[in-house]
């Protein structure tokens, strides 16, 4: 299952904005959904306070500022491997 993570600051409407489209696609796709406060943190603050919001997926960054649902959707399917039907 894939793991997203979502690294967010308070006050950060492209980061509401983008946890709304990250939990609409957990209707259709499943992965694990982290959600990381960068408030606070220096190392987390210079890393990604500039591109905010940042979505990862098994460690390999795939949004900043904007979350396409469609792109997102494709992003996970890519991840996800394909269930084992009966042999």
């Amino acid at each position: 299952m894939p793991r997203l993570t979502l690294y967010t600051a308070r006050g950060c409407h492209l980061c509401e904005r983008a946890r709304r489209t990250i939990e609409e696609a957990q209707a259709d796709v499943q992965f694990e959904l982290r959600e990381i406060e960068i408030d606070g943190d220096p190392v987390l603050e210079a890393r990604y306070r500039e591109w905010l919001p940042v979505v990862e997926i098994d460690g390999r960054r795939v949004f900043v500022y904007h979350v396409s649902p469609e792109k997102l959707r494709r992003e996970l399917a890519a991840q996800t491997p394909p269930s084992q039907g009966s042999l």
